[in-house]
């Protein structure tokens, strides 16, 4: 019976461990954020970000628009990032957020309406 406990109980931590860090789960619908940037000045920063994003477990997609300053995040079916994780990692990588907006539009979408 102890051996049983500890072999849940290692179960449990390797569970625990291989959760992606800032992703939380939400409902199937599509997710996206809209985040309004300061600092956004140069292909260097819009690449910085996308492999910012692109390393999360939660991201899909991923708009840098310099000339909007605009940084837009489509997040996987049932997954997400809260709004203290994505302005954590803004202001982390040199940049001031203004304001985020979670919207049901695809990144595609808000890339085509920028056109």
């Amino acid at each position: 019976m102890n051996k049983l406990f500890q072999i849940l109980g290692v179960f449990s931590l390797l569970l625990l461990l291989a959760a992606p860090t800032g992703a939380v789960a939400v409902d199937e619908a599509t997710e996206s954020v809209r985040v309004e940037v300061n600092g956004l000045v140069c292909a260097f920063c819009a690449r910085g970000i996308r492999n910012t994003f692109n390393r999360e477990a939660a991201t899909a997609d991923v708009l840098v628009s310099l000339e909007n300053r605009l940084v837009a995040v489509e997040f996987k079916p049932g997954m997400s990032l809260s709004d203290d994780e994505i302005t954590k990692r803004l202001v982390d990588s040199g940049y001031n957020v203004v304001s985020i907006e979670r919207t049901s539009e695809t990144v595609a979408a808000i890339r085509s309406s920028l056109d």
